[in-house]
Order: structure tokens, then sequence, then C-alpha cells
């Protein structure tokens, strides 16, 4: 698979602080307000002890962009609610500001962005269609992209250098699409958005200059877990089904005592507490998020699903469900390409125009996607 596991450390005491976390975790009422960290500061520092601080483990430019943060006031997403958590400065505006104390601009990228109206499952939703620049053939290969932010944060915006990065470097359309969020919205409305998003693609390809035989899947975090039930739902038989699936650092199950979680209990900007917020705020219990649409790894259905990449962080808690995942669908005959890269954290793969291994991971994306797209299978 070309999977690259991070050091190996020493484990069992972190994952027993983690399981205890996990266990306080789900032992509090499911409150939409900020929680109190005062244990998971003391698991993390129980982790820094055996484990090593895993911010001390970042690439200089991924360090740059999170240090950028903080200075325009970020804060972690689990001492907000979720409505401050989405005003917030985000890793967009760290690269603007970057880009600005450096002189420099944003490059043009060759790609037209339009906004437009998808159809989801309880009325219509925002989405953008980029196109790159020149394209003059009526049937272009498309991409449906779902945005990252634990399906509590983020939209169109946070992730518009993600959707960019995919149409200048493949030549493909990519559709994006902001799906609804919890708690406004909780488990499962993203996943009926992200279906009927889906659907509605289907049936407007042909307006959008688009081949119906190279459709593809992506998404982040959240978002690749919408691209995973997609392609699950379109592969049993109630849709066209896509070439190709992408998912970039995908939520992928429900357990918190993961190695990487042990590795990553006071990662920035997503570690153990924020990804406990992000769970409160979208399931109703446990038993919610152990629902088989969140819990992927658990799975055992995965063959006779289009070829897969999944891209995953070195300092994520999602990585060791990513590296799961990957096996999973390997076991199970999918063809599948699975990248860590070291040194970066969650919400990376966006982040070119300051930090290398999101170009490349863009780069290795994109040519998994060409590789899909070609030849065309016209009917």
């Amino acid at each position: 698979m070309g999977s690259i596991a991070p050091n190996s450390l020493p484990l069992l005491a972190v994952q027993e602080a983690v399981t205890k976390a996990r266990g306080l975790a789900m032992s509090e009422p499911h409150s939409h307000e900020p929680s109190n960290n005062r244990q998971d500061d003391s698991i993390g520092r129980i982790a820094e002890l055996i484990g090593g601080d895993p911010m001390q483990r970042l690439d200089a430019d991924m360090k740059h962009v999170l240090d950028r943060l903080a200075d325009m006031g970020a804060r972690p997403l689990e001492l907000l609610s979720p409505e401050v958590a989405r005003r917030q400065p985000r890793a967009a505006e760290a690269i603007s500001a970057i880009l600005g104390r450096q002189g420099r601009e944003r490059p043009e990228d060759g790609v037209e962005a339009e906004d437009i109206t998808i159809t989801g499952a309880e009325g219509d939703l925002p989405g953008r269609v980029y196109r790159p620049l020149g394209l003059l053939s009526r049937l272009n290969p498309v991409v449906l992209y779902f945005h990252g932010g634990g399906f509590v944060t983020g939209d169109l915006d946070s992730h518009d250098a993600s959707a960019r990065a995919i149409a200048r470097r493949t030549g493909a359309i990519v559709v994006s699409v902001a799906y609804r969020l919890a708690p406004e919205h909780p488990f499962p409305a993203a996943h009926d958005d992200a279906w009927a998003a889906w659907r509605w693609l289907n049936q407007q390809v042909k307006a959008l200059a688009g081949d119906k035989k190279r459709l593809a899947l992506a998404g982040e975090d959240a978002g690749a877990n919408l691209a995973a039930h997609v392609a699950l739902r379109a592969r049993d038989g109630r849709g066209a089904q896509p070439v190709h699936q992408v998912l970039i650092h995908p939520i992928a199950g429900n357990d918190m005592t993961a190695a990487s979680y042990g590795e990553t209990l006071r990662a920035r900007p997503v570690g153990l507490p924020a990804m406990r917020w992000r769970f409160r705020q979208v399931f109703a219990d446990e038993a919610a998020s152990g629902d088989e649409r969140i819990n992927l790894v658990a799975r055992t259905d995965w063959a006779g699903l289009a070829p897969t990449t999944i891209v995953l962080a070195g300092i994520d808690p999602l990585r060791s469900e990513g590296e799961a995942l990957a096996d999973a669908l390997e076991q199970a005959g999918v063809a599948v390409n699975c990248w860590t890269y070291e040194g970066v954290t969650q919400g990376f793969f966006g982040l070119g125009l300051v930090v290398t291994k999101a170009l490349f991971a863009q780069s290795d994306t994109a040519d998994a996607l060409g590789k899909a797209f070609a030849p065309a299978r016209h009917s």
C-alpha cells in the first residue's frame, strides 16, 4: 500500500489514559457547550512524558501556519461553542497573513469558481463549481467534494483551496457541497445530504459538461466519511458508481483508544479533546457514534468499491483509523493507495501555498485521480 507509519511509541500507558478519558467523555452529559478539560490536560501531560509532545514533530512550515493562527486568536475547539468555533480564524486566513508578511500575492491558479445551489435531503444546499480555465470538452471528469470540519464546522470557503487544488491538478470539474452541520442538524443529516448531492450530480452531470462515466468522490475528515458513505450506497445499486474515491484523513470510527489518539492527545488544531467536542455536537450518545456510517473500520462489506486513495497526516488522532480502513479495503480486494505525510496535522491538504507536504499530497492525489479518469469510458 505504501503506507508510512510514524515511529512506534511505548503506548500502553498512553492508551490506558485515553481509555480513561473516553470513559469520562461518554459518561458526561451530551451538551453543546464547551467542556471542562482539566482531565484532558493531565492525561496530555502523561502522554508527553511517555511519547513526547506531538507538536515537537511539526515541520517548520506547518508550525508557521499554526503559530500564525494562534497569533490571530484561534482557540482550541473544545473551549468554544459551535457558533464561536465557526467564526474564529481559519487556516486559510493564516495562509493569507503569511503571504502578506512575505510580500507575496496569491498566484493565479487557472481555476474559475461559480456558486450554485444543490438539492439536499431536506432543501437546497450551497454549492460551488470549480472549472479549470480552457475546458473545451463536453465530457469532463467530475469530482464531488465534501469539506472537513468534523460535521460541526467548515464550509465552502474554509476548504476552497483544497477544491481548487484538485481541479487545477487533475483538470477535472470539482463540485463542493456545503452539507448541513451539527448540532443544529445532528447525525445523520450530513450523510443524507451527501447522498442527495450525489444523486443531484448524476442528474446534472450533462449540464455541468461532465462525463457520467468519470465521476469521483473526495472529502476531508468528516467529508471523507461522507464520501465513503456515498461510495457504499452507490455500490449497493442505488446510483452510478464513482471511478475513484479520495479520503483525506477520514473519520472512520469512534474508538478514541486508538494508538494515534494516544500519540496526539495535545495536538493542535485537533487532538482528543477536540474530537470529543465534535462527537458531542453530532451524536445523541455513544451508541449513535457506533453507527456503521461512522464506524467504518468495523464494517466488512467493502468488496466491490472503486479504487481508493487515503491521505493521512502524521500528527492526527484520525491516523490509526485511516490505516485500519486502508487495511480493511485491501483485504476486501479494493485497490488502495495509503500515504502518511509526517510533520503535518489534520487540515494540511489545502495549505500548499505554504506547506510543502500539502503540495506532495495534492500531487499524489492528482496522479491517482488522473489514472482513474484515463482513458475515458464512454457508453
